[in-house]
């Protein structure tokens, strides 16, 4: 059980990622040059490998320091914050959990220390929410894999040089051919598509992955043949949980906006001191299913149900708060001026990414009944 103690810890933590961050920039449109330099930022203090051994190149904290840091970076940035909850969570991860020694001294420790940066590749056309739908096809052909399909809406395309890479060698075994692979951005046959145009995180790339009779050496499995679909589970199970605190940072954000909007007018309105109250009360919930599924996390345990209420509500938080936010400010919210609503933009991610919405009540109701007695 933590500690009060123990909890002033991580707020001391929070105020020197907070001091860390001060010339981090806010991105609305993509820049690569301008991504690059935060991402160089967030590399020096060492925030590109926050959860991860010091032997492989991280700072050896837990992911409760993990979820501080997104919240800050996404507070302030938070099309940094997906790129490096992209990273973090959904490439390092799985190498870190089911690579092999040589493959964690081989992509790991770049990606920790980030000299390299990361990227999953899980969602397709035809392959959203649903895992088990994956066709992007593997054929064993000697000492290689041969990868056959497309990916979409990859976050971290253009900078990434690892990826880690969801495959089914048999499309008729559902789950049970799903297998992961990592790799290399100059593989043969490998190759980065269009880009989206999205609504919000624009500072963030976001493209599509295709793969002509790519080359993967079969020292590039990931764990075992047909068990990508185990990995990816326990993977989005983390990566939910950096969502959660993405969400977080952007309703924070926009909590600060209303403080500043009453302080500076004194309306002293009933009205917006509800609001202050509600949005208060929002945070503080939010914050404490983010931080419990954190520390489960900590733990070594599985958090499918807590993981899922945090990124459920958490994203739910941000879009409500941000829309009282923008009927505070009126027309000056709608505006640029302020940047409300890039983050309403924004905010919108929190409710798609890493599971919709919709998947995330489904994995709860199915947790909740099973752990029912």
């Amino acid at each position: 059980m933590l500690k009060i103690n123990d909890y002033k810890k991580y707020l001391e933590f929070q105020e020197e990622v907070k001091e860390n961050l001060k010339n981090l920039k806010e991105l609305d449109e993509y820049s690569p040059s301008l991504l690059k330099e935060n991402l160089n930022l967030l590399k020096e203090k060492g925030y590109l490998g926050v959860p991860y051994p010091k032997e492989y190149g991280g700072l050896g904290l837990d992911y409760l320091h993990y979820a501080i840091v997104i919240c800050e970076i996404s507070k302030i940035c938070p099309s940094t914050g997906l790129a490096v909850a992209a990273h973090t969570s959904l490439c390092a991860f799985p190498i870190f959990k089911y690579g092999d020694e040589e493959q964690k001294k081989r992509y790991l420790i770049p990606l920790a220390r980030g000299e390299k940066i990361g990227a999953m590749g899980l969602t397709e056309p035809n392959a959203g929410s649903e895992a088990s739908a994956i066709e992007l096809q593997a054929k064993k052909n000697g000492n290689f894999y041969i990868l056959n399909g497309t990916k979409r809406f990859i976050t971290n395309s253009k900078e990434a040089e690892i990826f880690v890479i969801l495959s089914t060698l048999d499309k008729s075994l559902g789950k049970k051919g799903i297998t992961a692979f990592i790799i290399e951005r100059n593989f043969k046959g490998f190759t980065i598509g269009r880009e989206e145009d999205k609504l919000g995180v624009r500072g963030s790339s976001t493209c599509e992955l295709i793969f002509e009779d790519c080359e993967v050496p079969k020292e590039n499995l990931l764990g075992k043949e047909g068990e990508g679909y185990k990995y990816i589970m326990e993977t989005l199970d983390g990566g939910r949980i950096s969502i959660a605190a993405f969400s977080l940072g952007i309703a924070k954000r926009a909590y600060e906006m209303i403080l500043k909007w009453e302080k500076e007018r004194e309306t002293k309105s009933e009205i917006v001191y509800k609001i202050i109250a509600e949005c208060d009360t929002l945070i503080e919930s939010a914050t404490l299913l983010t931080y419990y599924s954190a520390l489960l996390k900590n733990q070594g345990e599985r958090g499918d149900k807590e993981s899922a209420n945090a990124k459920l509500y958490t994203s739910e938080v941000a879009i409500k708060v941000c829309d009282y936010a923008l009927s505070l400010y009126s027309y000056y919210g709608i505006s640029k001026e302020y940047n409300l609503e890039k983050f309403f933009r924004d905010a919108k991610i929190c409710e798609i990414g890493e599971g919709t919405s919709e998947i995330m009540k489904l994995i709860i109701a199915k947790e909740a009944l099973k752990n029912f007695k």
